[in-house]
């Protein structure tokens, strides 16, 4: 398929804005001096020219529908348009200022200076391969600061570490990277219909040597519609860095940085990633949709928490209906302070990272855990809660064998707090939305009694099912090649 196929088969199914208009060389020059050799100041956010030193404000990007109520049909960013298989990396520029033509591989970069006259050369528009993205959030954060806050996370996590990696752990290394996303809008409307319960009467019984709680609770049918629109919904967009089930790489690190301040975000300009390394985008829009969806249905769920407070022992949703009217999707690059550590364990190895926000500075990270010395201790802490047992007396004598515990739980604690397998993203309460036109419906059912649980029997509007929601990486290849 060539690529004037492709695009005409992509905007049968969506309205593509171009992104990429008014920067020639697919980079602003100076206004000063018109000058090429153009960087990011992170101290102030601005481009800076680096030979008239002059700084400029960034560009915002305004093709893009602002309104998200008004929303209607799919919306893709040009920089989001499917990824043409037969593209090749390697693009050759003609440089505009002595006429030498020089090759870029946008597999690894999306820009070069010119070996004759030094003017810095750009992709010129934006190609249909992954590496331009529509927009980009610019570095704010300095690496003195980046690597400040990943050697405070590790130093917290100094005592149990690998001693191999004590060793060899050093923030010289540290990566600046911008990694691609997308980024997408949603008006939406959603219809969710179940059974609630609400406390009425709790009470204890005495039942031998031991008590029991019970519970009384009222009944209710239970229906929200509302109009629901999501800004900057954000999931990764490398298949590579989709995949949290792998158990070779501690991906889900990098998700847990989130959310960016996507809001500022500015035009695509390559003037951004001078001094950075970026990841090129290997995903379509339609290999997202089904993520995107479900994620959204977590939204709208939480939204629809707030209006049911009076509901203490849960709501059991039977029926969560989501209707997207319109959708939007930008592909973007989003700025991480990335370290990264290769733990060898015979054949096999886990990349750990400690990845750093670079625009909120949220920090969070695996460690290689040395295990003998957890466990000793654990051991150590497990004796003597057998020893707090048994020299601790009760009238009812039911809760002292918790102390039996205490090791599993002290081993459960630090493995937690050095590997993090379960730190993520929160998209269903982190993402902006907005909600309207609500219809509520209370109707009471029935009294219940003698309950035996404190939470309703079935409750699940508190679910979160686009955190584990896995991307098969097989399928999605295919489609891609």
């Amino acid at each position: 398929m060539n690529e004037e196929e492709n695009v005409e088969m992509q905007e049968d199914r969506a309205t593509v804005i171009k992104t990429d208009s008014g920067a020639k060389d697919g980079q602003n020059k100076c206004p000063k001096c018109g000058a090429t050799d153009i960087s990011l100041n992170t101290k102030t956010g601005k481009l800076r020219c680096n030979f008239c030193r002059h700084e400029f404000e960034p560009e915002k990007l305004d093709a893009m529908e602002k309104d998200l109520s008004k929303l209607k049909g799919q919306i893709v960013g040009s920089g989001a348009m499917n990824i043409i298989a037969d593209t090749n990396d390697m693009v050759t520029f003609k440089c505009s200022s002595c006429g030498a033509e020089v090759v870029v591989d946008t597999a690894q970069a999306t820009q070069a200076r010119c070996h004759w006259c030094r003017n810095t050369l750009s992709v010129n528009q934006q190609i249909p391969n992954g590496a331009v993205p529509d927009t980009v959030l610019p570095f704010s954060v300095p690496k003195k600061e980046a690597k400040d806050a990943i050697e405070k996370f590790v130093g917290k996590r100094k005592f149990y570490a690998h001693p191999q990696f004590r060793r060899e752990f050093t923030t010289d290394n540290i990566m600046g990277v911008y990694l691609p996303y997308m980024i997408v809008d949603a008006n939406t409307h959603a219809a969710l219909r179940g059974q609630g319960e609400v406390e009425t009467r709790r009470w204890t019984e005495k039942q031998g040597d031991s008590y029991k709680t019970y519970y009384d609770a009222d009944l209710y049918n239970v229906e929200r519609e509302f109009d629901l629109t999501i800004e900057g919904l954000t999931v990764e967009s490398s298949k590579d860095k989709l995949d949290k089930s792998g158990k070779d790489k501690t991906n889900n690190i990098i998700n847990s940085i989130m959310p960016f301040d996507t809001e500022n975000c500015v035009k695509w300009d390559a003037n951004y990633i001078k001094g950075y390394t970026s990841e090129k985008r290997d995903t379509n829009v339609e290999d997202l949709k089904e993520l995107v969806e479900v994620q959204s249905k977590d939204i709208a769920r939480y939204a629809a928490n707030d209006t049911l407070t009076k509901y203490d022992r849960g709501v059991r949703w039977d029926s969560e209906d989501l209707e997207i009217k319109g959708q939007q999707w930008k592909s973007a690059y989003l700025p991480v302070w990335l370290y990264s550590y290769q733990q060898k364990k015979g054949e096999k190895s886990l990349l750990h990272y400690v990845a750093v926000n670079a625009r909120t500075k949220e920090t969070m990270g695996s460690v290689p855990i040395h295990k003998p010395k957890l466990f000793f201790i654990s051991l150590l802490v497990e004796l003597l809660g057998l020893v707090a047992m048994l020299f601790t007396k009760t009238d009812d004598n039911n809760w002292p064998w918790l102390f039996l515990l205490s090791g599993f739980v002290y081993f459960w604690i630090i493995y937690s707090k050095y590997r993090n397998t379960g730190a993520r993203h929160n998209h269903e309460t982190e993402t902006k939305s907005n909600m309207s036109n609500l219809r509520k419906v209370d109707t009471f059912v029935r009294k219940r009694t003698r309950l035996d649980d404190s939470t309703m029997e079935g409750a699940n509007n508190r679910r979160v099912k686009g955190s584990s929601m896995g991307i098969n990486i097989e399928d999605v290849t295919k489609l891609i090649k």
